[in-house]
């Protein structure tokens, strides 16, 4: 059994690397002692196709054979994976990740569902950590698409939704206001993003070939029914949008449903989140805020050419993502009517996202991360690049061997020593 679910987890790896766009320096190694003030929860938010604990034969979006969730348990520091929707919007996993911690049957927005033309109830969750409020706050940390999610939360949380609000409170029928909606929530302690594409990926700036990216490795997942022939293998999470999974349906015919739902030609759905018009719509709306701290973490897999100032991949790059790293390391745009920019800047690169986009968002408050000591909130501090690290090795799937592994161990240990050593 092992060796089956090996063979096609590393498939399933390999093929998904593609659209994971959007799913420590020395210096840090030296404060892997900090003392500890705060004893809030770490919560786990995955990025684009990514999948939860009970997914996947086991095999871990955070660690892969390895559990970085657990690993952080043991050595004290308490944490929680979390799971939202693999191909839904911002919006939507934002708010689904809400209810996932807290609890409660999500609810999409009376305004926002009515204006994509989805269900406005999801599922019911019993709540990961339903203590959650502001006596008891959270750290957030997602990867790639998932760090876009954690803000856009924090967003909703302290700012809530005025067309929500609007909508709701004007309306003959008095209907409930969904709690997130209301704002004045300060119930986010930080944020840390990983890979995260703040400002866009040039590699989506294609949504056509972006969406069918995303089907070919949807349809890759349907190589590991080998294994176990039923739809709980793997779970879409888009209830919104009529489609769930049936008790005794195999996983293909499941599939099928989901790869021929006009859901694909909505705007409410993943791709219009990751390319740089739809980040720089993001970073209008999702505000940095003065009660919160923000870090982000980046990777570079890619070197300057010796015969032009394009970048190439690395030696040890994974093999999925030399197209793409190549593909970003000579891309340019200039569209002086939105405000976007694309230049040699932009060409050093994880394999999937610039190394550029994934420091902070563009226009909001940042600096470069020097010590513990000296962080406020409110801004964005940005660690030293990860370089040689590419998309995957951020969240430890390209570990395979005990270096590799205690080099993700290390990292997350030093981000968890960070979290918990800020003031209360």
């Amino acid at each position: 059994m092992i060796t089956v679910i090996s063979k096609a987890a590393y498939i399933v790896l390999c093929s998904l690397t593609v659209i994971l766009l959007l799913s420590c320096s020395s210096q840090e190694h030296s404060e892997i002692q900090l003392s500890r003030r705060n004893d809030y929860p770490i919560i786990l938010v995955h990025g684009l196709i990514g999948w939860g604990k009970d997914e996947l034969l086991g095999f871990h979006y955070w660690g892969g054979f390895e559990d970085i969730e657990t690993y952080l348990n043991r050595n004290g520091h308490v944490t929680y994976t979390a799971s939202v929707g693999p191909v839904s919007s911002n919006w939507d996993r934002a708010v689904e990740l809400y209810y996932y911690i807290k609890g409660g049957t999500v609810d999409y927005g009376k305004a926002h569902a009515s204006k994509h033309g989805h269900i406005r109830y999801g599922k019911t969750y019993s709540g990961l950590y339903p203590e959650w409020d502001e006596e008891h706050p959270v750290h957030l940390v997602g990867h790639s698409m998932g760090g876009l999610t954690i803000r856009a939360l924090t967003d909703l949380l302290i700012d809530g939704d005025e067309a929500e609000r609007e909508l709701v409170t004007s309306n003959a029928q008095k209907e409930d206001l969904s709690p997130l909606y209301e704002g004045d929530k300060q119930w986010v302690h930080s944020v840390t993003t990983i890979g995260t594409p703040h400002n866009g990926s040039t590699f989506a700036d294609d949504e056509n070939r972006m969406a069918e990216i995303i089907k070919n490795a949807v349809r890759y997942i349907a190589l590991l029914a080998e294994a176990d022939d039923s739809s709980s293998i793997y779970d879409f999470k888009l209830e919104q949008w009529n489609i769930s999974k049936a008790e005794d349906e195999s996983f293909d015919d499941y599939m099928n449903r989901v790869l021929n739902n006009p859901f694909w030609s909505s705007a409410d759905i993943s791709v219009g989140d990751l390319n740089t018009n739809g980040a720089a719509y993001n970073n209008a709306w999702m505000d940095t805020h003065s009660t919160v701290y923000y870090f982000s973490q980046t990777g570079q897999t890619t070197t300057k050419s010796s015969w032009n100032d394009y970048h190439l991949p690395l030696r040890e790059t994974n093999p999925i993502m030399l197209s793409p790293a190549i593909f970003i390391g000579s891309f340019t745009r200039n569209d002086s009517a939105k405000g976007i920019v694309i230049d040699e800047s932009w060409w050093p690169n994880d394999g999937l996202v610039s190394t550029i986009s994934s420091k902070h968002p563009t226009g909001h408050p940042a600096r470069a991360y020097e010590k513990a000591s000296s962080i406020t909130k409110g801004v964005w501090y940005y660690f030293p690049t990860k370089i040689g690290w590419d998309h995957m090795d951020l969240i430890g799937l390209n570990a395979t061997t005990s270096a590799t592994v205690d080099k993700t161990i290390s990292f997350y240990s030093s981000i968890a020593e960070l979290l918990h050593s800020l003031p209360k």
